[in-house]
């Protein structure tokens, strides 16, 4: 069977644990594609050059999950060149037997606008920035105008920015703890997979 669930949202939304939690429910393969962008982001060098080489040990490094890595990925995301790279490898993922569920920022618009699921996980960036604050520490204030900083990137690039899908079912977890709003992406996914 093949079956494509695009996830999509900013920054500290929640849609990296909602997908990994879909996938798990499922039985279908996850790929973060933030995870591509942010390894061709700490990787260094030449990013066209990093996004056409990248291999599984570049994705299994323990910085990638670091605010520096996230700010390094919008920068190298924001590279047409170094998107196209990575284009095809993503579709080939999502569109593989066995059902796939992806997360990112273009996934529903750009990377799969056929999937047969499309949420956008969405939350204000004061709760999306608490969020990362609690995860990563520092000064809040700071990483508060960093999302936002980002979000202006992300929403703002030519190619690719971060929008919802037209046909995209919302989910806004500003105020769901996470059991509600994998509950929420769950029911939209099985909606689907019953035809309905």
């Amino acid at each position: 069977m093949i079956f494509t669930v695009a996830i999509d949202g900013p920054a500290a939304a929640g849609k990296g644990t909602i997908s990994r939690a879909v996938a798990q429910h499922f039985g279908f393969r996850h790929l973060d594609t933030g995870l591509l962008y942010r390894a061709v982001g700490v990787k260094g060098g030449d990013p066209v050059a990093a996004a056409r080489d990248l291999g599984p040990a570049d994705l299994a490094r323990d910085d990638l999950r670091t605010l520096e890595a996230g700010q390094a990925a919008s920068r190298v995301a924001a590279l047409p060149e170094v998107r196209a790279a990575l284009v095809e490898f993503q579709r080939r993922f999502a569109r593989s037997e066995g059902g796939a569920v992806l997360d990112g920022r273009d996934i529903g618009t750009v990377i799969c606008p056929e999937a047969e699921v499309k949420l956008y996980v969405t939350a204000t960036p004061e709760v999306r920035a608490h969020r990362r604050w609690l995860e990563l520490g520092g000064d809040e204030a700071r990483v508060l105008a960093e999302v936002k900083e980002r979000d202006a990137r992300d929403m703002g690039r030519q190619d690719a920015p971060l929008k919802p899908a037209e046909d995209a079912v919302l989910i806004d977890t500003s105020d769901l703890d996470i059991d509600a709003a994998v509950a929420a992406a769950v029911t939209v996914v099985k909606a689907r997979l019953a035809g309905t």
